[in-house]
């Protein structure tokens, strides 16, 4: 099978293309959105490997939580391709996706929300199989908790900004992000399973459905007017 995947929900932008196991990657850190890198990576992946577009049996993509713009970039992407080869389309959940590429067995998955939030979820790791202890939420910092049990790793870049409000793992990795080889990694089982979807049908995995705060509201979680 060969399958594209991309990863735009942080700043930390991939594409990967799997092909049977083995995995190619591009990418680059990026504070000013990804719209003009995306695709030509995915040409330069494909040029690489020499294979066509055609040859793409499905793509997937990080659906979030994330980035609202980094998120719409790669479900559009992907919603583009798929629509355009007549194939799958599959959303896959960039807090297993960052579990995934942290190497851990036991993830306390976090990313930066903004608005003093963060993402958050928990997994346990084995191989390439991510288990969900604790489903995707979104929360202030000081109201998250870790799942029971010891030897939980924090990891993501939510740990970056609000370490102090954050429950303390046993260790910290705050660098860890997802990375479109992890998105590929766990989409080509559910893919090989049947799991894709129509185009149309693809969508981001917001958790939060606000983008911003009224005033009264940033006040009231101490931020500025």
């Amino acid at each position: 099978m060969n399958l594209l995947a991309l990863e735009t929900s942080t700043r930390h932008l991939s594409v990967a293309l799997w092909r049977d196991g083995a995995v190619s990657v591009r990418g680059a850190e990026s504070v000013t959105g990804g719209s003009a890198l995306v695709l030509p990576w995915v040409d330069e992946l494909l040029a690489a490997a020499g294979i066509a577009m055609a040859d793409i049996d499905a793509v997937a993509f990080g659906a979030g939580p994330g980035s609202f713009t980094g998120l719409r970039l790669a479900c559009g992407v992907a919603q583009g391709l798929a629509c355009g080869l007549d194939r799958p389309a599959l959303g896959v959940s960039t807090l297993a996706a960052l579990a995934l590429a942290s190497g851990e067995a036991r993830v306390f998955a976090c990313l930066d929300a903004r608005m003093n939030e963060v993402y958050y979820a928990a997994y346990e790791v084995k191989g390439t199989t991510v288990d969900e202890i604790q489903a995707p939420r979104v929360a202030p910092p000081e109201m998250v908790a870790l799942p029971p049990g010891a030897g939980w790793v924090g990891c993501g870049d939510g740990y970056a900004s609000y370490a102090a409000a954050l429950p303390a793992p046993s260790r910290l990795r705050a660098d860890v992000h997802p990375t479109a080889a992890a998105i590929a990694e766990l989409a080509a089982p559910r893919l090989a399973h049947g799991e894709g979807v129509d185009a149309a049908l693809a969508m981001p995995l917001y958790v939060r459905d606000k983008v911003a705060l009224t005033t009264a509201e940033r006040l009231a979680r101490g931020g500025v007017r």
